[in-house]
């Protein structure tokens, strides 16, 4: 199924009505959906390098705006929408176990981490965010400078390089991302168990 959910995505880049997939993909991606917005985002500068800015401030304002409702759905349905949506993917044990454990120091530590690297996936921190009472107005700022720096700093790689430096986007990039972000959670860890 996954595979089938990437190849569509990556299909979307081809159309004329490409950056309104963008959005769209970006928005529930915050929220409910699987593929990350990248997988439209990537081949759609590459082919348009002049508008990998205006690409990037695309899936950013879809991407907080699905944020905002990722934690609208946690704080405000979360029995009734968000909790199915969260068992669907299987993710309801990880999500359950983060909200058990986790204090505001580390949902906004994770907002980040999941904004720029994925991990954990931006949709169970959104409804995290939602579920636990995260002030919205934190959530969003720390939203857009998150989602907005990986974005951003996908266009300025792309539109420096170009394609040669789409293979180590696509097969690199998220590795050391999730690797920093590892150690930033990993950092937090230890600092607030060590006191």
């Amino acid at each position: 199924m996954l595979r089938g959910l990437y190849d569509w995505t990556l299909s979307l880049a081809a159309r004329k009505s490409a950056e309104w997939w963008l959005a769209f993909i970006a928005f529930v991606e915050s929220s409910v959906f699987l593929v990350p917005a990248d997988v439209l985002y990537l081949p759609m500068a590459l082919s348009r390098p002049d508008r990998a800015y205006r690409y990037a401030l695309v899936a950013t304002v879809a991407s907080v705006l699905g944020g905002i409702a990722g934690w609208f759905l946690g704080h405000y349905a979360y029995e009734a929408l968000a909790k199915p949506v969260l068992e669907f993917y299987g993710k309801y044990e990880q999500f359950e176990a983060l909200r058990l454990s986790s204090g505001i120091g580390f949902i906004i530590l994770m907002l980040v981490t999941s904004g720029l690297a994925h991990l954990p996936p931006i949709k169970v921190v959104t409804i995290l965010s939602g579920v636990i009472g995260v002030n919205l107005l934190l959530f969003v700022v720390l939203a857009i400078v998150a989602r907005g720096a990986r974005f951003f700093f996908l266009a300025w790689l792309l539109r420096r390089y170009g394609e040669p430096i789409r293979e180590f986007i696509e097969k690199r990039l998220g590795t050391i991302a999730a690797a920093g972000a590892a150690a930033l959670i990993l950092l937090y860890l230890l600092v607030r168990y060590a006191h």
